[in-house]
């Protein structure tokens, strides 16, 4: 099929729940794709920060293709090598004392199980999350999601799940009860906008959970496994929570969710309690282990800090030369651009010229590109973005009259 039809049957046969851009991605290989065309794209979307390791990183398509011959799929029910692989290596690289886990198919899903688990073991049912915050669209997750054009559409939601304002110790204190079983909060806010959290917030987070005994639940989905150039988020604040939600990048491209927590936590659980079908799938985890090999043994962690802090300067000069430019903001290789306008126009002629671009709500930029990017690609990106930015200012300021 060509372009056309592609589109044409997707726009038909699938439900339209995405934002879609006309653009036929077909083949993929570290930080570039290509369309059906050929044209080619940096990618500093990521596939929403699911290709941190690279398009078809050698090492995890070697990993799925050997567990393709051996086994692809094995119930939970049953025990099996592999997964048992990915565990420990998992397990190994989390934050000290997270150190069981249970294995899904999404980030919505591990903040599903999240929720769960904190309820079992508090006997409590409150959850406090923060106004901004994003945590998925499944039924208890987005309970916990802030923006009301995801959950207007769905009310009723979850009950006693409740929110307060980002980065306000006193207004958690003040939103604790009797009733509160966990404060669920993402280290750095990615959908809100790429919102870094003030320093000493997180640390005061975690003291105010201790001293009411609220378990501290940290969505690390978009912000875990190398992005912000430590191993998880909350590592640059020397917090560690009760029970971290992971997902996106850490099967190599596969689907797969994570929700790691403190053992007498998650041992709350009971047999039955929470399952799925595709837990610990061998492939998934093949890919898993592969995964966890390829970021430790090349130093991708090291290089988001690295190669983010040149792409972070490189934008903020971007800033000082363009006045449609309000800030920019982040960590590691997770990076946004606030504008003083919506930027889906940017984003559109971005891609025009070979660069792909998030969006994190109406007016920011996002830069969720693979960890393996080169100064050269970031270069190029740049240089997209500064044309890019210069045709808006000029358009609006041709648009604006001009007073006598």
């Amino acid at each position: 099929m060509n372009e056309k039809n592609i589109i044409e049957q997707e726009n038909k046969l699938m439900a339209n729940v995405f934002g879609k851009r006309p653009i036929v991605i077909t083949k993929g290989k570290g930080a570039t794709v290509w369309d059906i065309n050929g044209k080619e794209y940096v990618d500093c979307m990521g596939s929403y920060g699911v290709a941190l390791l690279g398009h078809c990183h050698p090492k995890v398509v070697t990993a799925i293709c050997k567990q393709a011959k051996s086994l692809i799929s094995c119930h939970a029910s049953l025990y099996n090598d592999k997964r048992t692989e990915f565990l420990e290596k998992l397990t190994n690289i989390t934050p000290k004392g997270l150190n069981k886990a249970f294995l899904s198919n999404s980030g919505a899903e591990s903040v599903e199980c999240a929720i769960k688990l904190a309820r079992k073991y508090t006997g409590k049912p409150e959850i406090i999350a923060m106004m901004g915050g994003y945590h998925g669209k499944t039924m208890g997750a987005l309970s916990a999601t802030w923006d009301k054009k995801y959950r207007e559409p769905f009310l009723p939601l979850v009950p006693d799940i409740k929110h307060v304002p980002p980065d306000n110790l006193d207004k958690i204190k003040e939103a604790i009860s009797e009733k509160t079983a966990a404060v669920l909060a993402e280290p750095i806010r990615g959908e809100g906008g790429v919102r870094v959290p003030p320093d000493g917030f997180l640390e005061g987070l975690r003291q105010i959970c201790d001293e009411n005994n609220v378990l501290l639940i940290l969505d690390e989905v978009q912000t875990g496994f190398g992005r912000t150039g430590k191993l998880f988020g909350c590592e640059h604040w020397g917090v560690t929570p009760d029970i971290m939600c992971l997902a996106k990048p850490f099967a190599g491209g596969l689907p797969i969710g994570v929700t790691v927590a403190k053992e007498p936590i998650m041992s709350s659980f009971k047999v039955g309690e929470h399952s799925t079908t595709f837990s610990g799938s061998p492939l998934v985890c093949a890919a898993g282990c592969a995964a966890i090999d390829a970021l430790i043994e090349e130093k991708l962690t090291e290089n988001a800090a690295i190669l983010g802090k040149y792409f972070k300067e490189q934008l903020e000069k971007l800033q000082t030369k363009h006045s449609i430019v309000k800030e920019v903001r982040g960590k590691g290789l997770m990076i946004g651009m606030e504008l003083r306008f919506e930027v889906f126009s940017v984003i559109l002629k971005a891609a025009e010229r070979g660069v792909l671009i998030l969006d994190a709500g109406r007016n920011v930029l996002r830069f969720l590109p693979p960890l393996v990017i080169t100064k050269k690609q970031i270069d190029k990106a740049i240089s997209v973005l500064d044309l890019v930015l210069g045709e808006e200012e000029y358009a609006r300021a041709a648009s604006c009259p001009v007073s006598d």
